[in-house]
């Protein structure tokens, strides 16, 4: 089997534990045989690119850099976990400031070397935010920059599948929206467990209303399980899915997940948060999520969240003040 593309593909932060999974990923699920890793700190990237001629892949042409002028140079695609992970105690907003600074270099560095983009996903937390500052500085338009946001509905799955003692894939319409922290919407609404309705189960001994709580909050709270668990922020799952999400622009699989993307409509303004995403080969597209009223009022307050935390960064004059951001980027 050949690959999906030749086009360059662009591993930021490829020393650390998510990028140098995500570069084995790429070239084992055959996205392209051109990766560059990407990493200021040249030790722990050299020893992944030595891991991965010790793969053996067929026809991999990998580059090791820490110049962004040669890493970025006429990529087509990009994925960064290039910001400091989160540790045990933190929430993913505690990155805020020192992330966000990373997100604006990453932006102008696509802006300088590699304008013909076609698609980046920005995956280090909070990732909501460096996306969106991203976007900014970056002046891509607004389908070509989208965010991690799917372990939120992986992690609703999961749940319930371990609730009732079924097959992962037998839980279906698992969804989450909004921002990517602890004040997530979780939508059960269009859930079905083993074909049957989980509104039907939820409150009946299978699933008491506690029982359904309890499952929210092992989902907004499933990062920092891992982290309790291992020891260090969750690195297989958030690259699997990135590189799934990569995967469907380039033309393959359909990416099976809600996706963090740049939404300006009547209702929410000037914001990256997850919607009902499509992604292909034109990057993202999105339809407002359906819900109950509850989970509608969920989603609200995710977005209000999300606005107090983007002004903080004007505040912080990581950005500038709403209003002006069409000067740096004309698409928004």
């Amino acid at each position: 089997m050949g690959y999906l593309t030749n086009d360059k593909l662009v591993i930021v932060g490829a020393g650390g534990a998510i990028g140098s999974t995500m570069v084995q990923l790429a070239l084992a699920m055959k996205l392209t045989p051109n990766v560059c890793l990407y990493d200021v700190y040249a030790p722990a990237m050299e020893g992944v690119i030595e891991e991965m001629f010790h793969c053996g892949f067929d026809g991999a042409n990998l580059v090791a850099t820490t110049d962004p002028a040669v890493a970025y140079k006429d990529a087509k695609y990009i994925i960064s976990s290039g910001g400091a992970p989160r540790k045990a105690g933190m929430t993913r907003e505690d990155l805020l400031a020192g992330n966000c600074k990373i997100a604006e270099e990453l932006g102008k560095n696509i802006k300088t070397y590699c304008p013909n983009v076609k698609h980046v996903v920005v995956i280090f937390n909070p990732a909501d935010l460096t996306g969106l500052v991203t976007l900014l500085y970056s002046g891509l338009k607004p389908s070509q920059v989208t965010t991690l946001a799917a372990l939120d509905s992986t992690r609703l799955q999961s749940a319930i599948a371990k609730k009732f003692g079924v097959l992962q894939s037998e839980v279906t319409g698992c969804a989450t929206y909004g921002g990517h922290g602890e004040q997530m919407a979780v939508f059960g609404s269009k859930v079905k467990v083993a074909g049957k309705p989980l509104h039907d189960l939820i409150g009946t001994p299978a699933c008491t209303e506690e029982d359904w709580e309890a499952l929210k909050v092992a989902t907004t709270k499933g990062g920092a399980k891992i982290i309790e668990l291992r020891g260090r922020s969750s690195w297989q799952s958030p690259a699997y899915c990135s590189i799934e999400m990569i995967q469907s622009v380039m033309g393959g699989e359909r990416f099976r997940w809600p996706a963090g993307t740049f939404v300006n409509n009547e209702k929410y303004q000037n914001i990256m948060m997850a919607m009902d995403t499509t992604l292909d080969e034109n990057g993202c597209t999105f339809k407002m999520p359906e819900g109950t009223p509850e989970e509608m009022a969920k989603l609200d307050a995710s977005y209000e969240h999300l606005c107090k935390m983007r002004d903080e960064l004007v505040t912080l004059n990581i950005v500038p003040p709403v209003s002006e951001w069409s000067k740096v980027n004309p698409n928004l």
